[in-house]
């Protein structure tokens, strides 16, 4: 048995067979991304509005799926987006968020997003029934939480029905966070 002649031009390997061409490309020392691997950077995708809490307190809360195009998942599985001063609002029993941030992909072309457009969410009928009766109520109010990416890979939304604190609860919990900082340096040491 000979050995086959083979050859290569620029990162490309070319094996000659008497039968036909086999066309192979070489590595160049990198490791394939496997499935495993893009999963745990998906699950990593964790945005959080971290205001929320400080400027609300937070009631009951609910798991929403988006509405997206093809950048917009791209650049949320990059990591690069915000839920810096969005809000939501229920239009003809449909839920939106407003004003969510999420970057114009890099490699996209004349097709892609604004990055401030109004999304729809995704939520069950009795849900939305829920929603509404107590946003109807004064001082209430629908604030997105949380974005996310689940083990399947698509993007996941947390809003929260919320009520909107006083200045003096808002320095109470800057006091408790704080004198819990000062309890945890106290043990460590």
């Amino acid at each position: 048995m000979s050995a086959q002649p083979s050859f290569s031009i620029f990162n490309f390997q070319f094996s000659i067979s008497s039968e036909f061409l086999i066309f192979a490309v070489r590595n160049q020392g990198k490791n394939p991304i496997s499935a495993h691997t893009m999963a745990q950077q998906q699950a990593s995708i964790n945005i959080k509005n971290k205001r929320a809490t400080f400027d609300y307190e937070l009631l009951e809360s609910y798991t929403a799926g988006i509405v997206l195009t093809g950048t917009e998942i791209k650049s949320i599985r990059q990591g690069k987006a915000s839920l810096v001063d969005t809000f939501c609002m229920i239009e003809k029993n449909e839920l939106w968020v407003r004003n969510m941030y999420i970057a114009e992909y890099f490699y996209g072309t004349y097709n892609n997003h604004d990055a401030r457009r109004d999304r729809k969410l995704l939520l069950n009928r009795t849900e939305l029934r829920k929603l509404t009766r107590q946003t109807k109520e004064t001082g209430f109010t629908i604030v997105p939480t949380r974005l996310y990416l689940n083990e399947k890979g698509l993007a996941k939304l947390v809003v929260a029905v919320a009520k909107g604190k006083k200045q003096y609860d808002k320095r109470q919990a800057l006091k408790e966070k704080e004198d819990k900082r000062a309890m945890d340096r106290m043990f460590k040491k």
